[in-house]
């Protein structure tokens, strides 16, 4: 029997291509649960929300930047960005969630990510956040403000890759930095390992962010 089609979409051909991508996107949450994988996390030239009860890092450097990407038509897109470097973190109640609209038939659809509720935090290593956005109250110990990018020797160094940031660019660093009540928009998120205790993800017909 010919399978229903609906907006253009053979339903039963659709599940065939995503059953696979789910099993597969469900090993990698279990790898990253376990600190196994280095983690990267972007949206298709999307920008996408994070927050978080407490944010302890330490070795803190922050420069300017611009993101690079693609819209799912295929359109570039440039953004700036200061980008927030740990050498490690420790993370209380982490959610990231990003809202992909105007799908066939279902309208928006929301990724939620939630992870270090309990009493064991999330961990991340060599941690790069690309933010375009952020609200919380901040603590920094032994901060230096305005040395160049480049020369941010507490931090984990420039991420380097197709980052497109200007080594001789305004940098701050600090030896820890402590963020309460965050709220933050970004546009990519990087570690050399993230290991996301108590990992949950879940998909929502709507539009559903973290705040």
């Amino acid at each position: 029997m010919e399978s229903q089609v609906r907006g253009g979409t053979r339903w039963k051909r659709f599940a065939v291509v995503m059953v696979p991508s789910v099993a597969a996107t469900a090993a990698i949450g279990v790898a990253l649960a376990q600190g196994a994988l280095a983690a990267s996390f972007s949206v298709s030239g999307q920008s996408f929300k994070v927050s978080t009860d407490k944010l302890v890092g330490n070795g803190f450097s922050q420069y300017g930047a611009l993101d690079e990407g693609y819209t799912l038509s295929g359109k570039k897109t440039v953004n700036p960005v200061a980008v927030s470097a740990f050498k490690s973190a420790t993370i209380n109640n982490l959610c990231q969630s990003v809202v992909t609209p105007d799908i066939p038939v279902l309208g928006s659809v929301s990724l939620i990510l939630r992870a270090g509720q309990g009493d064991t935090p999330v961990e991340a290593k060599n941690l790069y956040i690309d933010i375009a956005d952020l609200s919380a109250d901040a603590t920094f110990e032994n901060i230096d403000i305005g040395v160049a990018a480049k020369d941010a020797s507490k931090g984990p160094g420039m991420k380097g890759g197709g980052e497109q940031a200007n080594p001789y660019g305004f940098a701050q660093q600090a030896d820890k930095a402590t963020l309460t009540g965050v709220k933050q928009t970004a546009w990519a998120t990087t570690a050399g390992t993230f290991k996301l205790s108590g990992l949950k993800m879940s998909l929502s017909t709507g539009a559903k962010e973290c705040y």
